[in-house]
């Protein structure tokens, strides 16, 4: 099986962040039958879906919907959010029996300092909220070198609103009991258009994840923001045979030897933080 799934319900999204790449296609949203079929054929390849690719699982009116119908077939979810809707959908949300948030705190670090304090205040007070629900947080700050003085302001906000313990561990820190602060390199997106970077690769897509996009399109990473490398379609195909197919054997087969079987791939930085 495979670590988790990304199922990308809709590729809408209330922000415009500067790290995102963003995508081409046409606005979607899966409805409840579609995701339905992608339940079905995905209960023999993970436990754990991750509800993002592109767009902001929040902006979907039925996710608390998916989240249950999810649970009523073993499957945990796990949503990564900007957090802009938290104070609004929040208590439905957790309701819903999400499993784990993750909170992209650098989606926010444009704004003013003041905009800056209220928005971690705010997460802050979800946080708490959840940890009584059994939800687990995870507050990001992906973007080394490219905080402008904001990852500051927002550990500042987090210790005077939460609180907590704050032990280091090998992903960042542990604020409280099931609250968690994570650090991370701000990433290149891949893009057909960019350079090939270097001549070494190795990625996790189809070994211990894969993506699915609102449309159906099956992709190999969750990195794939506009489908290039498509590997087939799930409200058409059987997964096995999607997962099966040449360019996806020759994709894993390609990462084991340390090469990079598609195009995308090579131009890809992320390819390159493994080897």
């Amino acid at each position: 099986m495979y670590n988790k799934v990304y199922v990308e319900i809709t590729n809408i999204c209330n922000m415009n962040c500067s790290f995102c790449h963003g995508h081409k296609r046409a606005p979607k949203r899966m409805t409840a039958d579609e995701f339905s079929v992608v339940l079905d054929k995905l209960k023999e390849q993970t436990r754990f879906i991750y509800y993002h690719l592109m767009g902001e699982p929040l902006t979907h009116p039925l996710l608390p919907d998916f989240i249950k119908m999810a649970g009523e077939q073993g499957y945990k979810s796990i949503i990564t959010t900007n957090g802009t809707l938290l104070k609004k959908r929040g208590e439905e949300l957790l309701s819903s029996g999400v499993h784990k948030v993750n909170i992209s705190l650098h989606s926010f670090e444009e704004g003013t300092e003041e905009d800056h304090r209220k928005y971690v205040c705010e997460l802050s007070k979800f946080a708490k909220c959840a940890v009584e629900k059994g939800t687990i947080v995870v507050f990001r700050l992906w973007n080394e070198g490219f905080d402008g003085g904001k990852n500051e302001v927002a550990l500042d906000v987090l210790r005077e609103c939460i609180g907590g313990e704050w032990k280091e561990n090998t992903r960042g820190i542990k604020i409280c009991d099931k609250i968690y602060l994570e650090w991370g390199k701000r990433f290149e997106w891949p893009d057909s258009e960019a350079e090939i970077r270097g001549d070494k690769y190795f990625c996790y897509g189809l070994k211990d994840q894969f993506g699915i996009l609102s449309d159906g399109t099956v992709v190999p990473c969750c990195l794939d923001s506009d489908g290039v490398i498509k590997l087939g379609n799930i409200f058409e195909e059987d997964i096995d045979t999607i997962l099966n197919s040449k360019r996806a054997t020759d994709i894993v087969e390609g990462f084991r030897c340390g090469k990079a079987s598609e195009d995308l791939c090579k131009r890809c930085g992320y390819a390159q933080r493994f080897v």
